[in-house]
This record gives C-alpha cells, sequence and structure tokens, in this order.
C-alpha cells in the first residue's frame, strides 16, 4: 500500500508541475509567431522600399528598367541582412 500512495503522491505532483508550464508555453508560441511575423515584415518591407526607390530614380533618370531591378537586389539583400541580425538578437535573448 506504501507503494502505491507513493506513487500518487508523485504523480500528483508531475501533474500539477505540468499545469504550471502549459501557460508559458501558449505565451512562448505568441512570441514565436510575432518574431516570425517581424521577421516576413522586415523583409518583404526592405524589398519593396529597395524597388519604390528604384522605380523613382528611374523615372527621373529615364534609364527603365535598370535602377529598378539593381534596387530590388540591393533591397532584397538589405532585408535578408537584417532578418540575419534579427534572428541572432532573438538567439541571444534565448539563451
Amino acid at each position: 500500500m506504501k507503494k502505491m500512495e507513493d506513487f500518487k503522491t508523485r504523480l500528483k505532483i508531475a501533474k500539477s508541475k505540468i499545469k504550471k508550464d502549459e501557460p508559458a508555453d501558449d505565451n512562448k508560441r505568441g512570441s514565436f509567431m510575432g518574431n516570425a511575423f517581424k521577421l516576413g515584415t522586415e523583409l518583404v518591407a526592405s524589398v519593396g522600399v529597395g524597388t519604390i526607390i528604384g522605380f523613382i530614380l528611374d523615372s527621373w533618370f529615364d534609364t527603365k528598367p535598370w535602377l529598378i531591378i539593381i534596387f530590388f537586389f540591393l533591397g532584397a539583400a538589405a532585408g535578408m541582412l537584417n532578418v540575419v541580425r534579427a534572428a541572432n538578437r532573438m538567439q541571444k535573448e534565448n539563451n
């Protein structure tokens, strides 16, 4: 009988620990989704801004489509650099 009571006690302790951990998992999940959305938005915004700058400069200098293409790739490179920096920052915060 003593073994059964010990087992029940350990089971209650384990269940209480699991219940305490569940809300923290929900907060982490939301945080991860927020960070993923942030990274995606940064990448898309930088490509869009680069393309718009290229379009405006092409209109001024009448060099269509060369500056649009160049600034598209510059914006994509800047966006990837921002994403890598932000991901490294997030990784340091989690450790």
